[in-house]
């Protein structure tokens, strides 16, 4: 009878955290920093807001690298695909933003999630933005193949699979698939495209997203009118 109790008491805290969902509370202090940012210098108008993990986060050269566009940085560091969405009525829908794009998931699956998650996640990220802005245009970066998680290539190709085929399904949502351009003949990934860690990319990794990222503003930047003078300033 003890044991049953015991194992009834386990089963009822597992539903309860699981029930709960996943804790996000540790971003808050990234996401008041946002905030405040914000307050002391009102990000720009009719930007394109980028957005997920670290290597949004240290992709420094955004402004140079899209030269002509408004562009917003909020990539904070290890965090989730769900993370983003969760936060998203505060560092999403204030901006309105004019175009999207996304780059998470390696570190929901390192941490666990499945690539039908991670798809999953996306697809509620893109529900939660379209609450406020529902024909805002979305493009979601592959996940990229690093050095630091090779063990992860397996769920990383079939989770990106999933992502695209449910992104055609979708209208304004687009999968830009950065992987191929990062791998050698043999399938896997160059060292020169990487920091010494081996998961964070040096410049040669983040041009070879400017390719595909460039040409799929250039498509939506017409209809959305987010291009600005190539040499107003940002403000």
């Amino acid at each position: 009878m003890k044991k049953l109790t015991i194992l009834l008491t386990l089963l009822v805290i597992s539903f309860a955290t699981h029930a709960k969902g996943p804790d996000h509370s540790q971003w808050e202090h990234d996401i008041q920093a946002f905030e405040a940012s914000d307050r002391s210098n009102p990000p720009p108008a009719n930007a394109v807001l980028f957005i997920g993990s670290s290597s949004i986060r240290m992709w420094s050269t955004l402004a140079q690298d899209f030269p002509g566009y408004r562009v917003i940085n909020r990539g904070f560091g290890g965090s989730d695909l769900d993370d983003s969405t969760a936060f998203a009525d505060r560092i999403v829908t204030p901006y309105h933003p004019v175009a999207i794009v996304m780059y998470a998931g390696d570190n929901d699956l390192q941490n666990g999630d499945t690539p039908e998650q991670v798809r999953d996640d996306f697809a509620a990220f893109v529900a939660k933005v379209r609450q406020d802005q529902p024909q805002v245009p979305i493009a979601f970066i592959s996940i990229k193949p690093s050095i630091a998680r090779l063990a992860l290539l397996p769920n990383i190709r079939k989770a990106n699979q999933l992502i695209r085929t449910w992104s055609m399904t979708q209208k304004n949502v687009a999968f830009l698939d950065v992987a191929p351009a990062m791998l050698d003949a043999q399938g896997q990934p160059k060292p020169g495209l990487f920091r010494e860690d081996g998961l964070h990319m040096n410049a040669s990794g983040y041009a070879l997203w400017v390719a595909q990222v460039g040409p799929w503003l250039a498509e939506h930047a017409a209809a959305a009118e987010v291009k600005r003078e190539p040499n107003a300033p940002l403000k």
